[in-house]
């Protein structure tokens, strides 16, 4: 394992790149989402190559939607339903499966800190700094990164590797996260910051 940078160790949360929201005509899908895979994937090999924690956060819906966000409940009631375990649109997109040694994070809510382990496991690891990216800027990685804030760690947004449904939500989010604080920053920007 490669030694983590002076400023503090990192870990890599990658969110909810599954088939339901990434993949073309998907039932969830994210506009923007397909075509951050490349970014992702290059992201996901840095970490990979020097043996830094990977975190796969992802989110899951049981059948009978009684455990799915109130926003949602009607919509999926009525038969647009996604992200169920055992399904293929639950699965993470092949190009970015996990390997041995990653972790999985089931989420129900937007936040990846919300009523799962990941704070403790983050803290078991050692880690203080982390480097988000996934899909959607509004919902997923917003929630996820105004958490992380509140829990202490110093949190990058991986810009080109993160979607959103359009250009302009994206940009509006970004600003929003650099206001309180995070870096905001495409990939070649984050490694050559390491």
């Amino acid at each position: 394992m490669e030694e983590a940078p002076k400023s503090g160790k990192y870990a890599l949360v990658i969110i909810d790149m599954q088939n339901d929201f990434v993949l073309p005509g998907a039932p969830a899908g994210v506009a923007g989402a397909y075509a951050t895979i490349p970014q992702i994937r290059k992201l996901l090999d840095f970490f990979r190559t020097r043996g830094w924690p990977v975190f796969h956060a992802v989110r899951e819906y049981r059948a009978d939607g009684s455990d799915i966000e109130i926003t949602r409940l009607d919509e999926f009631l009525k038969g647009r339903r996604y992200v169920v375990p055992g399904t293929p649109g639950c699965e993470i997109v092949a190009e970015l499966a996990p390997v041995e040694g990653e972790y999985r994070i089931v989420k129900n809510r937007f936040s990846a800190f919300m009523k799962t382990e990941l704070d403790f496991m983050l803290r078991r690891l050692g880690v203080t700094r982390l480097a988000v990216c996934g899909t959607q800027y509004p919902n997923c990685i917003r929630a996820t990164i105004f958490d992380a804030i509140c829990y202490g760690y110093q949190v990058t947004s991986v810009t080109d590797a993160t979607s959103a449904q359009t250009p302009e939500v994206a940009a509006a989010n970004i600003r929003d996260l650099e206001n309180v604080g995070v870096a905001c920053l495409r990939l070649e920007e984050f490694l050559d910051s390491l």
